[in-house]
């Protein structure tokens, strides 16, 4: 009886964990990988039989969570995904956004390989996978036990991170009589302000906890920090005249914008706001479903719904669904534009960013997690030159980082959710960075809990008490990490050092810099060279 580690484990996307026993394999979360995350995984497929599963268990509808279930019905997988009611709805829209990607990703490198004489690339999946897909969904309510097989049985609880999130409670046992070993899936986890959902429900027993750890090394600004910021940023676009584009990950951040710039008109009704736009077909319909659910929201929320009031359309407010009006957008020079994606990577904002960003007017606003890799993360951490669409765009637009808006716990939210439970459980890290998900688990420690960050592919046997590992495991697994560790610092200076040759302009450089500059960049040469003979010897 054990739990396998298949994804999420030093790193934050692509969350995948395998409940296994003589009796049944269970999945929790099948997800894409995103960003850096992306690039490293590229080409792998399951190191399991789709076929053998008998079912998901689906925290919430995010793409590294939820994205590859399709993918996993493709290869065989015939069994119940079980989720929430608002899950199985949002789900629907994100799906079929990711057939429609994948196809038009598979189109693109098609004809690259075309030119060069290479072969057809096919998607991942399709419509037809997900049309399969969703007939698999067995909605479930909150807060109650299901017996979902012999040996199984789950409670799904708020997590407050977006609408139908949810903390997944497993009671795993092998033989009649056995007495059950409980695991506690965290999923994500929201703050504990509750703007948009209700808070993160509280579980006070557990054997093991899977804790996220996308935050696990700071803390948000506060609530009124967040909007103080957030309101000088607008009311210095309305001033000015300027463009405010935000990427936005369309399930939650939008609908919580959307809110905010509501709140905002009502506070300070003399501050006339460009128009707003939303520029997503799949954010209307996520709007309408956040609409359409409103026991799962805040109380705040209720209130304006219950006096006829929709807290997410503010005045002078537009949907916008065609990519012939999205582009229309283009030629506006003052508006506020949420667009997909939250980090950059595809979607509308890409074509926006492109035709504003090197106009030192606009005003751009970063409300939710970039990865590293991402688009989003360059942006923010301030390179003046980036590449989009095949073209090198300067930037010279104003970067804000809003991180309050997040729909992640801080580090306070999470060590507050992980207090409450009993000194014997132990804490498996997930779902973060390297640096962050170290952080979390010193500070469990700190508290008095066993705390470690797995790596992937590893295996609890969960009938062991603590401790978990042998000893030959455990020298294993710390390897395994010091070069997880190593490469993750690796790559992420190659990255650095690339990002940095691109935005160097030899036309800025001095001609009385020449003779400094030409000796360090032959060194630089060298130096590589000998990193690619060393590589090329392996």
């Amino acid at each position: 009886m054990r739990l396998r580690i298949l994804g999420a484990a030093g790193e934050v996307t692509g969350s995948n964990y395998m409940i296994e026993t003589k009796n049944y394999k269970v999945l929790v979360d099948c997800g894409f990988h995103q960003g850096q995350d992306e690039e490293k995984h590229e080409g792998e497929l399951f190191s399991y039989n789709p076929a053998d599963i008998d079912a998901v268990l689906l925290t919430h509808a995010h793409i590294d969570h939820s994205g590859r279930i399709p993918l996993l019905v493709k290869m065989g997988f015939k069994g119940k995904i079980y989720c929430t009611y608002a899950t199985t709805e949002l789900v629907k829209i994100l799906w079929k956004d990711s057939s429609n990607i994948l196809r038009e990703t598979a189109e693109w490198k098609s004809k690259k390989n075309l030119r060069k004489g290479l072969n057809k690339v096919e998607p991942l999946f399709g419509d037809k996978e997900v049309e399969t897909t969703l007939e698999l969904r067995s909605p479930v309510p909150y807060d109650e036990v299901l017996d979902i097989m012999p040996g199984l049985k789950v409670r799904f609880r708020e997590a407050g991170h977006i609408l139908g999130s949810a903390i997944i409670e497993t009671w795993i046992s092998e033989d009649e009589g056995q007495k059950a070993r409980k695991v506690v899936f965290s999923g994500d986890l929201g703050s504990r302000d509750g703007v948009i959902e209700k808070p993160m429900a509280f579980i006070e027993e557990a054997d093991f906890v899977l804790i996220e750890s996308t935050y696990g090394d700071r803390l948000h600004k506060s609530l009124e920090d967040t909007r103080f910021e957030f309101q000088n940023v607008l009311k210095y676009a309305a001033k000015n005249g300027s463009k405010i584009l935000i990427p936005t990950f369309m399930v939650d951040r939008a609908q919580r914008l959307l809110y905010e710039l509501t709140l905002f008109q009502k506070s300070f009704p003399e501050v006339e706001l460009p128009s707003i736009y939303l520029d997503s077909p799949m954010g209307v319909k996520t709007t309408e479903i956040y609409s359409k659910y409103i026991n799962l929201l805040s109380r705040d929320l209720k209130k304006m719904l219950v006096k006829g009031e929709d807290p997410f359309e503010p005045e002078n407010f537009t949907f916008v669904r065609t990519p012939d009006e999205s582009r229309e957008l283009n030629k506006q020079n003052s508006a506020i534009i949420l667009a997909g994606s939250g980090m950059c990577s595809g979607g509308r904002i890409i074509h926006h960013l492109k035709h504003s960003l090197f106009k030192s007017d606009t005003q751009v606003i970063f409300v939710g997690y970039q990865a590293f890799g991402t688009l989003g993360r360059k942006l923010v951490d301030g390179l003046k030159k980036v590449r989009i669409m095949g073209e090198d765009i300067i930037v010279k637009a104003t970067m804000n980082t809003i991180g309050g808006f997040s729909a992640h716990a801080d580090k306070d939210d999470l060590l507050k959710w992980a207090s409450g439970f009993p000194k014997k459980a132990q804490f498996l890290v997930v779902h973060g960075e390297p640096k962050s998900s170290d952080s979390l688990a010193s500070s469990l420690k700190e508290l008095g809990y066993s705390a470690w960050v797995p790596t992937m592919g590893e295996e609890i046997d969960l009938l062991i008490e603590k401790p978990h590992r042998d000893e030959s495991w455990s020298k294993a697994a710390s390897a395994k990490e010091e070069a997880r560790k190593a490469f993750v610092e690796m790559e992420e200076a190659l990255e650095e050092v690339k990002d940095l040759a691109e935005n160097v302009d030899p036309n800025t450089i001095n001609d009385s810099d020449y003779a400094k500059v030409i000796p360090l960049l032959k060194s630089v040469k060298a130096l590589f060279k000998i990193i690619t003979s060393s590589a090329n010897k392996k």
